[in-house]
């Protein structure tokens, strides 16, 4: 039994120095960032999704060819109620929490009218992010908090409620080559129509006084729900140099399920469900003037967390990214499911939908007098299609790269253009990633890196400060052995010939992560 997935983490607040072996490029000089949930029960009480577990932030930072790890609890104000209570008193996506019975009945009534409307956790366990020059642990909630990169002490709590009006914001925004952050959110409640909101927080908008960079925020557009109690759920998005793509799922929130959880005693998690018949709609739009096109794309049903990258070519928008036939993904992380035997839980799974890489491509000058359901794409490089129907939409049907690889990666300098190369960690009907992968878009090709009984965490690439070729860089990822004999180690790949260069093994225990980044240090 993989225990250690849902084993409560330790703190290592002071940099521990790693056992180096192999060679560090001496150009690697830098901190990789990770998230992800790190605490699972608190007293006698335990959560019941891996990805309610408490956020904890760990860092490897090189230094002329040492690592030095550290990890420190997200000091979040859930994390604080939680420990001062010695238990669980903040309800999560997957755990719903209920006052103390002992309450009076006017203490008890008062939880349940504070509880329709969600004033959603602080527990940001999904990523870090960067607004300006301020970083931030990041969920897809409407507050992030904001961390010191080098200590991974907790600064404070920003609400993006006091800057833009949305309830929930994704934890996967994008940035320019000038350093401008895009993001993308969704405004449900108090905020008028219902709609999603995209926006951007220009680079230099941290300023002296050390205010919120978010105070600069830009709206760029709003796009109104197509269904106002069904809003898209939605994890990413994508960007090319001229376009933001917004994939409006049929996978959906359903929103008077959300509002009446608490009552019903459900969770938030129950709130999200596939809708197989509908459609997915694509939106495109314009990033400097914020219009959106008018040409309805659309595509069949599926679910997307990831996006990989998108770029324009020859008048067409390419995009690609990770689609599932169906929702399961976020029910084999119930922690009881993840208690089962990997034989019976893949026997278990085994029906469910496979991550799928899949390149869709939308051509941007539609000639009208076409004949229908000719394909527009002009592009030779895939077999993607994108027909006219006849009311004038666009009908969009994929072309599938690789099966079985999640948590994407590619080397940014080439986010929203052209590229080559995506990486990404290898799995099969398990909640474990067992391998890393590069994947080479032109030759349809694969190359892995595997160790026996190790799980590598999302593979991060950094690029060789003189690179020439998009591939010349390192991969980053941190790896746990569920044999405690094997202690955990961060591994470093020469990331063109994918094989092992270095790895730095650590005297400690270590969490698996979801996200992250790297943060160059500028002072080499």
């Amino acid at each position: 039994m993989l225990s250690f997935f849902w084993r409560n983490g330790v703190e290592t607040p002071e940099p521990l120095k790693a056992d180096v072996t192999g060679s560090i490029p001496p150009w690697l000089q830098g901190t990789l960032l990770r998230n992800g949930p790190g605490l699972f029960s608190v007293g006698n009480t335990s959560y019941k999704h891996w990805f309610d577990g408490m956020a904890l932030i760990h860092s490897f930072t090189f230094k002329d060819g040492d690592v030095f790890y550290r990890s420190k609890f997200l000091n979040s104000e859930t994390y604080k109620k939680n420990i001062a209570a010695n238990r669980i008193i903040v309800s999560e996506f997957g755990t719903m929490v209920y006052p103390d019975p002992c309450k009076n009945i006017f203490s008890k009534a008062f939880s349940y009218l504070m509880n329709a409307i969600p004033d959603f956790t602080d527990n940001n366990l999904i990523n870090i992010i960067r607004y300006g020059e301020d970083y931030y642990a990041s969920s897809e909630v409407n507050y992030i908090n904001q961390i010191d990169p080098l200590t991974l002490e907790t600064l404070g709590r920003t609400n993006y409620r006091n800057h833009i009006a949305i309830n929930l914001a994704t934890a996967h925004p994008h940035y320019d080559e000038e350093g401008t952050t895009y993001n993308m959110g969704t405004a449900i409640m108090n905020f008028g129509r219902p709609k999603y909101v995209i926006f951007k927080v220009p680079t230099n908008a941290t300023d002296k006084e050390k205010k919120p960079a978010l105070r600069n925020v830009e709206q760029i557009c709003s796009i109104p729900f197509r269904s106002t109690l069904y809003p898209s759920y939605f994890h990413s998005f994508g960007m090319t140099e001229n376009y933001i793509i917004f994939v409006e799922q049929a996978f959906k929130l359903d929103i008077l399920k959300l509002a009446t959880a608490y009552f019903r005693d459900v969770n938030w998690g129950s709130c999200l469900k596939f809708d197989k018949d509908d459609i997915t709609l694509i939106h495109l739009v314009n990033r400097k003037t914020g219009k959106t096109a008018s040409t309805k794309y659309y595509a069949d049903a599926f679910v997307v967390f990831h996006h990989i990258n998108a770029y324009e070519e020859d008048g067409h928008v390419v995009f690609d990214l990770i689609t599932y036939q169906d929702s399961n993904l976020y029910d084999m992380f119930y922690i009881h499911n993840m208690k089962q035997d990997v034989d019976k839980f893949i026997e278990t799974n085994k029906d469910f939908s496979r991550p799928t890489c899949q390149r869709f491509v939308l051509p941007l000058i539609i000639d009208k007098e076409a004949p229908l359901d000719t394909n527009l794409v002009k592009l030779q490089d895939t077999t993607a299609t994108a027909v006219l129907k006849q009311d004038g939409s666009i009908y969009c049907t994929p072309d599938t790269i690789f099966e079985g690889l999640e948590l994407p990666g590619i080397n940014y300098k080439f986010n929203s253009k052209k590229y080559r190369y995506f990486y990404g960690t290898r799995v099969d009907w398990s909640p474990y990633p067992s391998k890393i992968a590069k994947v080479d878009i032109a030759t349809r090709t694969h190359q892995v890196w595997i160790e026996e009984e190790c799980y590598p965490s999302e593979p991060v690439f950094v690029a060789s400060p003189d690179a020439v070729e998009e591939d010349e860089g390192v991969i980053l990822s941190s790896v746990v052995s569920f044999n405690p004999q094997k202690p955990p180690f961060l591994v470093v790949l020469d990331a063109k010939s994918f094989k092992e260069i270095a790895r730095a093994t650590i005297d400690t225990a270590i969490h698996m992560d979801l996200h992250g980044l790297f943060i160059h240090d500028k002072s080499t």
